[in-house]
């Protein structure tokens, strides 16, 4: 059994997991350390659990396709003075298995039994579907 959890986060403004690594390279060169961060009003409040070997689990248009090893948690201050949370991540992008996800706001826990598998290897260097087949594919079980 292991000590960790994970959240899952809606992704916005990026529609595929290629789109958000896209993103996340070009946000990067702004930051001191070059890691890539997402920045919540909340601090978790297992934080110990998420950076014991937890990751943020990305959902595309209803469908969670991608996750990131959450690496550490940074007070963020923003231009208005109030601390946030910078969620810290490895940036590498690791493909899971479409699962599919209602809409929510913010993010929530998932623990490792609840959460997708990453992709195999072959399933890696194979072409992604566009957002829309895997979320529909995902809605009536077929992935």
């Amino acid at each position: 059994m292991t000590d960790h959890i994970n959240l899952i986060k809606l992704c916005v403004g990026t529609e595929t997991p290629d789109d958000l690594a896209r993103f996340q390279t070009q946000r990067r060169k702004q930051l001191p350390d070059t890691l890539p961060r997402h920045v919540t009003r909340m601090w978790p409040k297992r934080a110990e659990e998420l950076v014991n070997g937890g990751s943020l689990y990305w959902v595309f248009k209803g469908v969670c396709l991608a996750r990131q090893r959450v690496i550490r948690l940074d007070e963020v201050t923003g231009q208005d003075g109030i601390v946030r949370c910078g969620i810290v991540l490895d940036p590498e992008i690791i493909r899971t298995n479409p699962m599919p996800r209602r809409a929510f706001q913010g993010w929530r826990y998932l623990t490792p039994a609840d959460a997708p598998a990453d992709l195999s290897k072959r399933a890696q260097s194979e072409d992604p579907l566009p957002a829309s087949l895997n979320a529909a594919l995902a809605e009536i079980g077929v992935l």
